[in-house]
């Protein structure tokens, strides 16, 4: 057993970040991430969004997500069922639990299907550019190897943000990269946000990019120079 709400802000502390920064790259609300560390559950929509706002925390974080959510369902969600001794109104809790959950996996498994409809849509756009014999010269190819950013995770696999251009582009990928997945991104310059450096491979138009091992390293890649940011 340990303190959910204390472990995460000491591993927010340690890494000097702030709550501002990090509602803006987890998309939860600071006054939810002030919660958690809080331990004050009682505050949050919900078992459902507790349990998800409680892996993306801890995996920003470097930390194991699930272990957190364990934890988190073993000491309260087993504790608010004991102290409920009215049948009625335990059955009740439980519907409005599970609708509750049913929401939550409605909205996961049409996210995933977006997710995969994207990557597929890539794929196949991808596919037409190397398979027309008639019209891909070796000057196409190259530019198409040219314009792509690869991510492939190793070791324990690493929490990444891709944006498009700059700092305040588009967010073309964000969460964890786990080990032997591997992401490609059309473009030629990119900005990236990297929990942990050493556990991904980065190439930019078929040239391997070296990431300084620096944690939360925060970079501007182009085909022409990598451009470490700081602050």
């Amino acid at each position: 057993m340990f303190e959910i709400g204390h472990s995460l802000r000491s591993a927010r502390e340690r890494q000097g970040l702030g709550l501002p920064e990090i509602e803006v790259a987890t998309k939860i609300r600071a006054k939810y991430i002030r919660a958690l560390e809080e331990e004050d559950f009682d505050s949050l929509p919900g078992d459902a969004y507790t349990r998800g706002f409680l892996r993306t925390y801890a995996e920003y974080l470097g930390l194991d997500g699930e272990t957190y959510v364990e934890e988190y369902a073993s000491r309260f969600l087993s504790s608010s069922r004991e102290e409920s001794p009215q049948r009625p109104v335990r059955r009740r809790v439980r519907r409005r639990d599970r609708g509750i959950e049913r929401r939550a996996v409605l909205l996961a498994l049409v996210g995933i299907a977006a997710i995969t409809a994207l990557v597929f849509a890539a794929w196949r756009y991808g596919g037409k550019q190397t398979t027309v014999p008639a019209l891909a010269t070796g000057p196409r190819q190259t530019v198409s190897t040219r314009s792509s950013l690869v991510l492939r995770g190793v070791g324990k696999g690493t929490y990444v943000i891709v944006r498009r251009n700059r700092a305040s582009g588009q967010v073309l990928l964000q969460g964890t990269v786990s080990p032997g997945e591997t992401d490609r991104l059309p473009g030629t310059r990119f900005y990236l946000l990297v929990r942990s450096p050493g556990n991904l491979h980065v190439k930019l138009g078929g040239r391997v990019v070296a990431l300084p091992a620096v944690r939360n390293l925060r970079v501007v890649v182009t085909p022409q120079r990598t451009t470490r940011l700081v602050g």
